[in-house]
């Protein structure tokens, strides 16, 4: 089977080939010039001379198809048409084309929508092509194409209130699109409350459509994409029957993720990271906000490199730091705590209880999301307290934010168990959250003060109940691991 397909050999291709040809693998070289077949076949390369560059022909020639294909003659109109032959011919390929020596912008373009990268001359050399060739750019060639085969308007969902590894990949992913003519929008619901994710938006003055705008109607797309969360309808106001043609997250899924793309990876701590690769991979440096906001998503996501981090997120973001606007990342970092902010958090001082180093707390209704997350943050800082959940009410939703620090306990397969069957919940081992409708407790808000008491203490109770009784009955794994239970209770 052929594994390398070379169409065209002007100077870049025989560069490629000198390099390709005593690698593993069966290569192939196909060119239209008939004298330059024969001397490529004296210098022993297999060489096979066409007429011209066709589908059918390059099929005839080629069976079965070849892996990774490489355009690389010096003309811009003849890779054009090798590239629309090779796609065509062989559309599971990795497609890679060089611009030629004179590269116009009709070809760049023309190029760019049928090869999965496009090399461009001043910066093209055989070792960056072949790494794109190999197998590490699977995942990125697979989603050039599910981008290039969506007819219409794709929506990039991020899920409700995103934060800014959410709202860097949706826009990163927006860009990818936009290369390969597939018409993007970067979408959320909820609010972006908390003061740095608010200064990162106006700062680097970000397009984000929100699902309540006038003008916007999910069903104006044709392909819908999730980033940084992996299930429609959880997390998101999609239905969750709502088919999905790309997902791209770091959480670890709890359920199958069914999508014409999907890439989950666990073992990094952000999403952003994973967009990086792609651009990397591309060799494609994003437009200055979006590589701020990559880098500021990867330092958030990891809590500033000091959780979960891969070695995978180092090398995103030493990539990132030279085309990032620093000045803009340290005003967003540096941010006003609104007044609710600190409320919700000196509610959560307030109403706190603590069981061992479990510490759990009620804040009753709240306006601002990312509230309680900042307030299951700062308690942790509670001398003696390992692990907090901190609960709010909030349109008839009971949302709660946990964290924990230096324990086997993994407080997002904890939140998974205690509250999966009477609503949505998960993250990573932690930093996790859930969402559970009242109506799922047979609960209802009133306007009453001796109601609203009423509620948010049966409130605390179940949610208290559960959550304690699923840390009692943990996995084995979390409790044999040198720590007692007398760190707990």
């Amino acid at each position: 089977m052929v594994t390398r397909l070379v169409l065209g050999c002007d100077s870049l291709g025989q560069l490629l080939v000198d390099s390709l040809v005593d690698r593993p693998g069966e290569l192939q070289v196909v060119v239209t010039d008939g004298d330059h077949a024969e001397t490529l076949r004296g210098d022993g390369i297999p060489t096979v001379h066409v007429p011209e560059y066709a589908a059918e022909t390059l099929k005839t020639v080629i069976d079965p198809p070849a892996e990774s294909i490489i355009v690389a003659s010096g003309d811009g109109a003849t890779n054009y048409r090798a590239a629309r032959a090779a796609r065509t011919a062989f559309p599971d390929a990795l497609l890679v084309a060089y611009l030629g020596r004179v590269p116009s912008t009709d070809h760049t373009e023309q190029l760019k929508s049928v090869a999965d990268r496009v090399i461009d001359p001043g910066g093209a050399i055989a070792e960056q092509v072949l790494a794109s060739a190999g197998r590490q750019g699977h995942r990125v060639r697979q989603l050039h194409r599910a981008l290039r085969e969506i007819d219409g308007k794709l929506a990039v969902v991020m899920h409700d209130n995103p934060d800014p590894d959410a709202i860097a990949s949706a826009l990163a992913l927006v860009a990818l699109a936009d290369r390969v003519n597939c018409p993007a929008d970067a979408c959320y619901a909820g609010d972006i409350t908390h003061q740095e994710n608010r200064a990162l938006v106006n700062l680097l003055e970000y397009e984000l459509l929100h699902f309540d705008d006038e003008s916007f109607d999910i069903d104006d797309y044709d392909a819908i994409a999730l980033v940084d969360h992996a299930r429609p309808g959880v997390n998101d106001q999609l239905e969750k029957e709502r088919p999905i043609d790309i997902v791209v997250d770091h959480h670890p899924p709890r359920k199958p993720v069914e999508a014409r793309f999907v890439d989950l990876r666990s073992d990094v701590g952000a999403t952003s990271t994973l967009l990086v690769d792609y651009f990397q991979r591309l060799d494609i440096v994003p437009p200055t906000p979006i590589t701020t906001g990559l880098l500021f998503g990867i330092w958030v996501d990891t809590k500033q490199f000091s959780r979960e981090i891969a070695v995978d997120d180092f090398e995103a973001a030493a990539y990132l730091i030279p085309y990032a606007d620093m000045e803009v990342l340290a005003q967003v970092e540096s941010p006003r705590m609104t007044a609710e902010t600190f409320a919700t958090i000196g509610r959560a001082i307030r109403n706190r209880t603590v069981e061992g180093s479990v510490l759990t707390s009620c804040v009753g209704q709240f306006r601002e999301r990312d509230a309680i997350a900042q307030a299951s943050d700062r308690l942790l800082d509670i001398e003696g307290v390992t692990t907090t959940m901190v609960y709010g009410i909030r349109d008839n939703v009971i949302y709660a934010s946990a964290r924990t620090r230096s324990t086997p306990l993994d407080v997002g397969e904890t939140l998974r168990n205690a509250f999966d069957q009477i609503g949505d919940a998960g993250g990573h081992a932690d930093m996790a959250g859930a969402q559970i409708p009242l109506g799922f407790l047979g609960l209802i808000e009133n306007d009453g003060d001796d109601d609203a008491d009423v509620l948010i203490e049966t409130v605390q109770t179940v949610i208290d109940e559960r959550f304690f009784e699923t840390i009692r009955e943990r996995p084995a794994w979390q409790r044999d691991s040198g720590v007692t239970d007398s760190v707990y209770w």
